[in-house]
């Protein structure tokens, strides 16, 4: 029970881990080519992170939504 419980939480972390270094990629691919790289404005304390979170959270749902839109529209 114990190793069983130990790898799903090692599978919870990757998973965690590979869906923030997914996000970040597609932040990066997202943003402009030619814009500058200029130093932002400093937020408060977790502002940008919770930010980001967000964006992350909804384009998670959208993903979702349109998957099962797919699959409703193959019936």
């Amino acid at each position: 029970m114990k190793a069983l419980l130990s790898a799903l939480f090692a599978v919870m972390i990757a998973v965690t881990f590979a869906g923030s270094t997914y996000a970040a990629e597609e932040k990066k691919m997202d943003a402009p080519a030619a814009a500058p790289a200029a130093p932002a404005a400093t937020p408060a304390a977790g502002g940008e992170m919770k930010k980001e979170e967000k964006k992350a959270e909804k384009k998670v749902k959208k993903a979702k939504k349109a998957k099962e839109e797919k699959k409703e529209e193959k019936k």
